[in-house]
C-alpha cells in the first residue's frame, strides 16, 4: 500500500535521511519509524513513571520529622482569613 507524504518538509526531511545513510526514501522512512516506534516501546509509561516518582519521594523523606497530619491540621490548610 503506498504512503504519500503531503508536507514538503517531511519530503525532505526523508531524503536528507536517505542520502545520509545511502538508503533510498522507503528504506529511510523506514528506519525512521522503526527508530521511534523502539524508543516509544522502551519508554516507561505514565504509570511506571509515577510509581518511580513516589517511591523516589518516599526514599528522600524522614516520617519520624513530619508533623502529625489530623483533622485540625487539615481545616487550618481551608481556614479563610
Amino acid at each position: 500500500m503506498p504512503l504519500y507524504v503531503k508536507d514538503p518538509a517531511v519530503s525532505d526531511l526523508a531524503q536528507r535521511l536517505a542520502r545520509l545513510r545511502g538508503l533510498s526514501k522507503t528504506e529511510a522512512v523506514r528506519l525512521a519509524l522503526e527508530h521511534e516506534l523502539e524508543r516509544a516501546e522502551a519508554a516507561p509509561d505514565l504509570v511506571d513513571r509515577g510509581t518511580a516518582f513516589v517511591r523516589a519521594l518516599h526514599a528522600r523523606t524522614d516520617r519520624a520529622k513530619g508533623q502529625p497530619v489530623d483533622k485540625a491540621f487539615i481545616d487550618s490548610l481551608y481556614e479563610t482569613e
